[in-house]
């Protein structure tokens, strides 16, 4: 794997590896993607998108790449890491972390600063700087190393919010970057959690059913994507 001074995987790495995990099945409506990576001081490395141009996916999408991938890195710690996907019942009106997603509001500056036709180049006007944000639905993951450092975190966009969950959860894995130490889901990692029945999550990490396809993958990402461990 090719990688920044950081250890994380660079333009071209993280371009090639978002093309190849979504010709996969990921449960949504097999749409191009937005990829954004941050290090560990929430400074964007690299921006990417699936498509032959930078309008082949959800323009907006490009942004929240960047607010997810501040997300997981802002709330995960060498010892435990938290997915976007495991704030969405925890920042609703009575959870335990309500009123979350208004903090660290986006810098508007970065997001939507320079020139358009640079936008998902190695030359994003993003890159080098901090994004900010908080985004509370599936696609973003903390990154850890087999030494178990963590060094950034992934944010993925551009598909329903459970897809973009699954194919960070595969992509992070194809990085060789999913050494998670422990998690709030029932398997101890930072999987999406499907658990709220009648609006209310048991675990109180819960996250919405988008499909049932998508459900049925990341259920068995213990099997055909297992977090690694150190």
């Amino acid at each position: 794997m090719e990688v920044n001074s950081d250890k994380l995987p660079v333009h071209s790495e993280l371009k090639r590896a978002l093309r190849e995990v979504i010709s996969q099945g990921n449960g949504g409506f097999n749409l191009n993607m937005w990829a954004t990576v941050v290090d560990r001081d929430g400074v964007v490395k690299a921006v990417v998108f699936s498509g032959k141009d930078r309008g082949d996916q959800w323009p907006g999408s490009r942004v929240i790449s960047a607010q997810k991938a501040n997300t997981a890195n802002s709330f995960s710690l060498p010892g435990l890491s938290l997915s976007t996907a495991n704030l969405f019942s925890a920042v609703q009106p009575g959870g335990s972390l309500y009123g979350l997603q208004h903090s660290n509001p986006v810098d508007t500056s970065v997001a939507y600063g320079g020139s358009s036709s640079e936008f998902g180049t190695e030359c994003d006007p993003m890159i080098g700087k901090k994004i900010g944000g908080v985004n509370v639905f599936g696609g973003g993951l903390a990154l850890y190393s087999e030494a178990g450092e963590l060094l950034g975190a992934v944010g993925l966009s551009g598909d329903s919010s459970c897809a973009d969950h699954n194919i960070a959860w595969k992509l992070r894995h194809k990085l060789n970057l999913d050494y998670v130490p422990a998690g709030v889901s029932p398997s101890n990692d930072d999987n999406i959690v499907n658990d709220i029945v009648d609006d209310v999550s048991s675990s109180g990490w819960g996250h919405p059913i988008c499909s049932t396809e998508a459900a049925d993958i990341a259920a068995g990402f213990s099997k055909t994507h297992p977090v690694r461990s150190r």
